[in-house]
């Protein structure tokens, strides 16, 4: 990201207020002198290293801190045109902004954004305030905006005025995009044991590719695999058990996979790994450096898959089976929370096998959408 030191991609939401306690006051809780100087900072107190704020950069998604990066710089560049000063922003600047991204179309789109793009660039902003020490600005007239936009929308039917869902991958349209696939292959074997690992562990395709063979442990109920949870930063040990259907059973699935990864000399490393169009375990990519001339490898050297090859793979099943849907490898995830909700499970235990966070507001939506057919004042009135 580009910026001083002090321009890191953290959100708000990601602070934990204990966090803030300066240390030396918890470690030494002395009443401050009346008499005394007060302590003044100097840019060397506001100084972060680079090593610094790489580490913070880190602790946010790749995804978010690419998101909030487009934005600043989008909303940068819109404040230089209109001749504002973007950080601190007034609350007319953020307002008249809103108003802009509400009418003013995307050259990917062709229209303009829709309000959860609109409310994630908004965060962008105000959290970019708080790195560099000014406070939020006032959010009531963009908020005003952002409402008026959202009528404008449903009253008009558009699209945009719902927001956008990924598809819930239940068993009936995994065992459909699995119908097509070649388990014969390390490719096909590979496919089905990422689509339903990740499923059975309500895995991100980022904590998917993420595994490693040493978090895979055979076990009398199936397997164990444990995943790192970024976003809750905790591991979570989840029981991989056998499915009534063996086309489906995750079990069976990730057994013949790993048996096939064996059989091709890999015992250790990545889980899930490229595969090239020869069937083979893709070799590490490289590529010439223009201006040095070096050969620099391009991607893992352990050949393991992105998060967008893990996408892509759910994406191109469920179009290859022809299911109508916005597929990604969200599906997958939102999902196991469906299916695990409409067979009677428990909400909590659910958000920790999936590890999702307490009080997860999206993961009461999926609830809510099996909840509102099942728990439905409707249900044995007699009509």
């Amino acid at each position: 990201m580009s910026g001083t030191g002090r321009q890191l991609a953290v959100t708000a939401d990601e602070v934990v207020d204990a966090e803030l306690v300066d240390e030396g006051a918890a470690l030494s809780p002395a009443p401050a002198d009346p008499g005394a100087t007060p302590a003044v900072h100097t840019d060397r107190d506001r100084h972060l290293s680079p090593e610094t704020v790489a580490a913070i950069e880190e602790s946010v998604a790749d995804s978010t801190r690419r998101a909030y990066s487009a934005d600043r710089e989008a909303f940068a560049a819109w404040c230089a045109t209109e001749g504002r000063v973007p950080v601190p922003a007034s609350g007319e600047t953020m307002a008249e902004w809103v108003g802009y991204l509400t009418v003013t179309p995307r050259k990917r789109t062709g229209k303009p954004a829709g309000p959860s793009t609109i409310e994630r660039a908004m965060s962008a902003v105000t959290s970019w305030h708080e790195e560099q020490g000014h406070p939020k600005p006032n959010m009531r007239g963009a908020r005003k905006v952002l409402n008026a936009y959202k009528d404008r929308l449903a009253e008009a039917k558009a699209e945009a005025a719902r927001a956008r869902q990924a598809t819930a991958a239940l068993p009936s349209q995994i065992r459909a995009m699995l119908i097509g696939t070649d388990r014969s292959t390390l490719a096909g074997m590979r496919n089905a044991a990422l689509v339903l690992l990740g499923f059975a562990t309500a895995a991100r395709v980022s904590e998917l590719v993420a595994l490693d063979l040493a978090a895979v442990e055979e076990t009398e109920h199936g397997y164990d695999v444990t995943l790192y949870r970024k976003k809750v930063r905790k591991h979570t040990t989840n029981a991989i058990l056998y499915g009534t259907d063996p086309a489906t059973c995750p079990v069976r699935a990730l057994r013949a996979y790993l048996a096939a990864l064996e059989a091709a000399g890999r015992t250790e490393g990545p889980l899930f790994v490229r595969v090239d169009r020869w069937d083979r375990i893709a070799p590490p990519l490289t590529r010439r450096n223009k201006d040095t001339g070096i050969v620099e490898p391009i991607g893992d050297p352990a050949g393991r898959m992105t998060a967008e090859a893990a996408a892509e793979v759910v994406e191109r099943l469920a179009v290859a089976a022809g299911l109508s849907g916005d597929w990604s490898g969200h599906s997958l995830r939102r999902g196991f929370a469906t299916a695990a909700r409409a067979a009677g499970h428990d909400p909590l235990e659910i958000a920790r096998a999936g590890g999702w966070v307490d009080g997860s507001r999206v993961l009461a939506r999926y609830m809510d959408d099996v909840d509102r057919v099942k728990n439905s004042p409707l249900v044995g009135i007699g009509l």
